[in-house]
């Protein structure tokens, strides 16, 4: 018999690394040394501080590039980067700094910010908290889900597969650990970064309801 599937919400704790930069350069030396967690915070800190913005957007990196350094280009090249398709952070950080080696072998100069708009390199620690909510059926998980919190879809949509290196979200293993592959593929196909999580999670509630009256 099957697990039942038990919801899972998330808390952060944001620190300030101090570490800054000031230009592309320095900004490809922090994005190459600093933790995975770094990286993922400033991938994913716009998208969970204002998960009711849409479309999708900007990561820190391509925000201050365009912003502080004026390379609107550039920004644009990072922020193009397609974080669905990436499913370690370690691709993620590779990528970043494939662009940005790239930009820096055909500038001699990209300039710095001004005083006061520095790159500042943060992470966070997430605690991964147990909920009361849980379920053993198709008609539960529907239910249960339009219950719980943002955080907690957020982290079972999100975190638990690229910042916990996992290849598929929670709901979709799960599913298809209790045989509805092909709905559990439905949901790994939807694009979370291009929607609202209230969005996100209407859709999924419609899918799994769907699959549960035929």
């Amino acid at each position: 018999m099957s697990s039942p599937f038990h919801f899972k919400t998330r808390l952060n704790l944001v620190e300030l690394l101090g570490r800054t930069a000031r230009d592309v350069t320095e900004l490809y030396d922090g994005i190459r040394e600093v933790s995975g967690s770094s990286i993922y915070y400033h991938t994913h800190r716009f998208l969970q501080q204002h998960h009711y913005l849409y479309p999708e957007p900007p990561n820190d990196f391509a925000f201050w590039i365009s912003q502080a350094l004026r390379l609107e280009k550039l920004g644009e090249q990072l922020a193009s980067v397609d974080t669905i398709k990436l499913v370690r952070i370690g691709d993620l950080r590779d990528r970043y700094l494939e662009i940005l080696r790239f930009f820096l072998t055909q500038q001699e100069l990209s300039g710095r910010c001004q005083t006061g708009e520095e790159f500042h390199f943060m992470s966070c620690r997430t605690f991964i908290l147990p909920t009361h909510h849980r379920a053993e059926n198709l008609r539960e998980f529907a239910a249960q889900l339009e219950q719980v919190s943002v955080d907690s879809l957020y982290f079972h949509m999100f975190e638990a597969r690229l910042r916990l290196g996992q290849d598929i979200n929670d709901f979709s293993r799960w599913l298809s650990v209790m045989g509805y592959e092909s709905l559990a593929e439905r949901i790994a196909r939807l694009d979370p970064y291009t929607i609202t999580l209230e969005g996100l999670r209407r859709k999924i509630v419609a899918l799994v309801q769907e699959h549960d009256q035929n």
